[in-house]
């Protein structure tokens, strides 16, 4: 491998966030309280039953093998584009424009989706609290307005924003799970059927439920994308990683394990399938905690979702940001702010994306949540489980190639492989279960044209890296190789000034 300077780009700002903050980003993305509210009672009601927990334990276990070769690679490269640049280094430039593609599609679409859900809740519970109703779109071009903004400044502005709102739901969420522990639960106690670990694969459709399952994490990824903004990339982001899979993964356990406790086994069930699914957390918050709990329980729903679609607008603009510092789209796409390091342009160009696709659902008659949530969650979680999947291979491809002398059986080998055939699964199990999860979306003309989108994105990223391999040498050769090479590591003395700056850009 031999190093090669980079185009002249422009940089994120360096140290800007730390440890907490890039953890904070991704579990935000991953939106606990939006996760366990959306996709529990659907995974209870209609999957795995009252074995989701041990559903959130297997999938925990999957991804925890699949982070291991993620972050062998994050302690490798640090780049913007994450997955865009580690697969262009493991599987070929080919392979990786193709994958960059998918990945700005999925994460485009998710703030889009997060929109739809947020105006969902917003609009519910001002109506049921305030007795005021407002059309959804009101909240949606609300939240577009308030990301846009935040996503202009320093992203540590947007970390301590998530912060906030990400401690109280998680504290919302645990506050409700404790109680329910220490009354000893509901009707059948606190039973260890739940997490019995071959309950995951039994119920009415186990598969339906692992995907929801799966669904949850969908965000953690997001932290390789915060490397060239954090300090000592090759250290926080490997950790950051790890601590959102295991961290979010054990949480997930716990909520879900004494949600059905404090509801009852058979109560669970009818209460997921019922038309009130909410229920499944209010009942339990009512019950050991009191009718407050159920009103904070509603306020932050609408925080949570507003965290995850900020979190989703960050990850969209810095894979905007680096498709566009390569050369590929439009150039201006990777600029910054001379003042705040913030990939501005294309934080802009995302918005206006967001603003377009909300405004089609809103222009057509479409419902927030059963279409626009629903439907663009769907199209993101393929694009984005397929890249995952090639991800986890281009692991093996990277240490086999690049540094024989760090290849590891476990690390690059055999936890890759088996990380890639868990997310393989996961990707069938999402095809299968397609028509079930759209629910009440499924017979329109959009969901039937998801695979089509997938296979139009990824060939067609597949034909521009051939494109550019036949006619423009010079501009395949940087694909994915833009990345942040550092002498020293960073450090910061509270001042927000870098103290030793030898970063440089490399095309590797």
């Amino acid at each position: 491998m031999s190093d090669k300077p980079a185009p002249e780009v422009q940089r994120l700002k360096a140290n800007s966030v730390g440890l907490v903050g890039v953890v904070f980003m991704a579990v935000a993305t991953a939106a606990p309280i939006t996760a366990m509210t959306g996709n529990l009672p659907i995974a209870v009601g209609f999957g795995n039953g009252t074995g989701a927990p041990a559903g959130f334990l297997f999938a925990t276990i999957v991804l925890t093998v699949f982070s291991v070769g993620y972050v062998a690679m994050a302690k490798r490269i640090t780049a913007a584009g994450a997955f865009y640049g580690y697969i262009s280094h493991g599987l070929g430039r080919i392979a990786g424009m193709a994958s960059g593609m998918l990945a700005v599609l999925a994460y485009i679409v998710f703030e889009a989706s997060i929109v739809g859900v947020f105006a969902y809740f917003t609009k519910t519970t001002v109506h049921d609290q305030l007795g005021v109703d407002l059309p959804w779109i009101v909240y949606a071009a609300l939240m577009l307005a308030v990301t846009g903004v935040l996503a202009y400044f320093d992203i540590n502005l947007t970390a301590k924003a998530l912060g906030v709102m990400l401690v109280a739901e998680i504290a919302v969420l645990f506050a409700v799970a404790t109680a329910v522990l220490i009354h000893g639960g509901g009707p059948d106690g606190i039973p260890v059927e739940p997490v019995n670990p071959k309950n995951a694969f039994t119920g009415a459709s186990a598969g339906l439920g692992l995907f929801f399952v799966f669904w949850s994490w969908v965000g953690f990824e997001s932290t390789a994308m915060y490397g060239e903004e954090s300090r000592d990339p090759k250290r926080v982001i490997p950790r950051a990683t790890l601590i959102s899979v295991i961290g979010v993964g054990l949480f997930y356990i716990y909520v879900s394990w004494m949600t059905i406790a404090g509801n009852g086994l058979k109560e669970s069930v009818e209460i997921s399938s019922s038309t009130s699914p909410l229920d499944l957390f209010f009942d339990p918050a009512h019950a050991f905690i009191g009718a407050w709990a159920v009103d904070a329980f509603q306020w932050l729903l609408i925080t949570g979702s507003f965290a995850c679609g900020m979190a989703f607008h960050q990850c969209a603009a810095r894979y905007l940001y680096a498709i566009g510092r390569e050369g590929f789209l439009h150039p201006a796409l990777g600029r910054t702010h001379p003042g705040h390091g913030s990939p501005y342009i294309a934080s802009f160009v995302q918005s206006a994306i967001a603003v377009g696709l909300v405004g089609a659902f809103w222009l057509t008659g479409q419902d927030p949540y059963i279409h626009l949530y629903t439907l663009l969650a769907i199209l993101g979680t393929m694009a984005i489980l397929i890249v995952q999947t090639l991800c986890s291979f281009a692991v093996i491809g990277y240490f086999r190639k690049n540094h024989p002398e760090d290849r590891h059986w476990f690390k690059t080998l055999v936890a890759p492989v088996l990380g890639g055939i868990g997310m393989a699964a996961v990707v069938a199990l999402l095809v299968i279960n397609m028509d079930t999860a759209a629910g009440a979306a499924a017979d329109s003309l959009f969901f039937k044209a998801i695979p089509w989108i997938i296979g139009l994105v990824f060939f067609g990223g597949l034909g521009l890296g051939a494109y550019l391999k036949a006619r423009h040498p010079e501009r395949y050769e940087i694909i994915g190789r833009i990345v942040l090479d550092d002498a020293a590591e960073r450090t910061d003395d509270g001042d927000g000034v870098e103290e030793t700056p030898e970063a440089a850009a490399t095309s590797v």
